[in-house]
């Protein structure tokens, strides 16, 4: 079963590339066709590894929607997942196959939408064959993409990919599919929340009008109406992150790179916790200053940046991350390096950040103080402001 559907993902995966006219020949199509055997390859060994949040987590819902009717289950509170996910593992309940195979086989799934997602980013800002080909092929072998899903049995590429197709579609001159994107995306993780704030820099530069923001709601309203119609009490549902805000630990930093990992042994967490919110707010809030200011001259290079500075900014600042919560940000570093060559750097420190938390996750240990992947995103903001502060400074029509 497993390998029937890595053959459907990697046949899948080619006909993505074909119908992107990225083979110029059969000599292309046959070494791609190879790279990408090797890459389901480094998935299908990681594929058996069982971690704590399986055991201790994902396991157990599924074995009560299994017990419990399946989709009939919903209408109860189940885990700290949004019901969209949940969706999932209700189905795989009623399938006669090891639950954690079909789990990894879902995030594995939207690795492929997610590098297809990246590439169509990259698409937009030029024409290069071999540049979109290699924005999907990093994205597919990205060690944090590798690890989130086929290793881990996480399920951030879902999110990520509805969030890169959101800024896809909105800088393509597709709003309203953009907000559906970007509606799903925070459906299914509240992580989502890190790029949102770019979507007001795109609704006061035109790119989005006030008539498409109703779709957000109504798109995310639609996404947990099943669960609601399963008996799920409909306030309970739609206001379920309310509900979670008192859950993520009262902790500072959970293994990642963010400002807090400069600190050790804080006395007052509230304190601490209120001047990161501040400073996530405030520069968020500069953000949109400059940007305001020059809203009638932004590019989309500029748009991009705005969206990949937030990605990595925002997490940065906030407290109580925990260590997947730049993901995000790896997969737009990708991107953004592709579209600058010059910026490859920028790919492998936002990586080593946020490799350093994988690391203690898997391993029980640092490898490295967490400090370090903190000073590796401080000079990725920096080096992107920079960047950020020479597109502003250029005029839309010589770029």
């Amino acid at each position: 079963m497993v390998a029937i559907c890595f053959l459907l993902l990697i046949a899948v995966s080619m006909f993505l590339l074909y119908r992107e006219r990225l083979f110029n020949n059969m000599t292309v199509f046959f070494a791609c066709l190879a790279v990408l055997i090797l890459i389901f390859d480094l998935r299908l060994i990681c594929l058996p590894y069982v971690t704590l949040d399986y055991t201790d987590f994902l396991a157990k819902w599924v074995d009560y929607f299994r017990l419990n009717g399946g989709f009939a289950a919903l209408r109860r509170s189940i885990g700290n997942y949004n019901v969209p996910y949940l969706y999932f593992l209700a189905a795989f309940s009623y399938i006669p196959v090891y639950d954690l195979y079909l789990i990894k086989i879902l995030s594995v799934t939207f690795d492929v939408i997610l590098a297809f997602a990246g590439m169509k980013i990259v698409s937009l800002f030029t024409e290069s064959k071999t540049k979109k080909l290699l924005c999907f092929y990093l994205i597919m072998v990205l060690p944090s993409v590798i690890l989130n899903g086929s290793c881990w049995a996480q399920c951030d590429s879902i999110y990520a990919a509805f969030a890169l197709l959101s800024i896809y579609f909105v800088l393509s001159g597709h709003p309203a599919l953009s907000m559906v994107m970007a509606a799903v995306s925070f459906g299914f993780k509240m992580q989502a929340v890190f790029f949102l704030p770019v979507f007001f820099i795109f609704l006061y530069t035109k790119k989005l009008k006030l008539r498409h923001l109703p779709i957000f709601p109504l798109t995310y309203v639609l996404l947990v109406l099943p669960a609601v119609l399963a008996g799920r009490p409909f306030m309970e549902t739609i206001t379920l992150y309310f509900n979670q805000v008192d859950t993520v630990g009262s902790g500072l930093n959970y293994n990642s790179s963010s400002i807090y990992a400069f600190f050790y042994n804080v006395t007052n967490l509230k304190q601490a916790a209120m001047l990161g919110i501040i400073a996530a707010f405030l520069f968020i809030a500069a953000l949109y200053v400059a940007a305001f200011i020059k809203r009638r001259s932004l590019s989309d290079e500029a748009l991009f940046t705005f969206a990949f500075i937030f990605s990595i900014g925002v997490p940065f600042f906030l407290p109580h991350m925990h260590d997947r919560y730049f993901f995000i940000g790896d997969i737009l570093s990708v991107c953004y390096a592709v579209i600058y060559p010059k910026r490859f750097t920028l790919p492998v420190l936002v990586s080593f950040a946020s490799l350093l938390g994988y690391h203690a996750y898997f391993k029980m240990r640092y490898l490295l103080p967490m400090s370090y992947g903190a000073a590796a995103l401080i000079l990725v903001l920096a080096v992107l402001l920079y960047d950020l502060l020479s597109l502003l400074r250029m005029k839309k029509d010589s770029l």
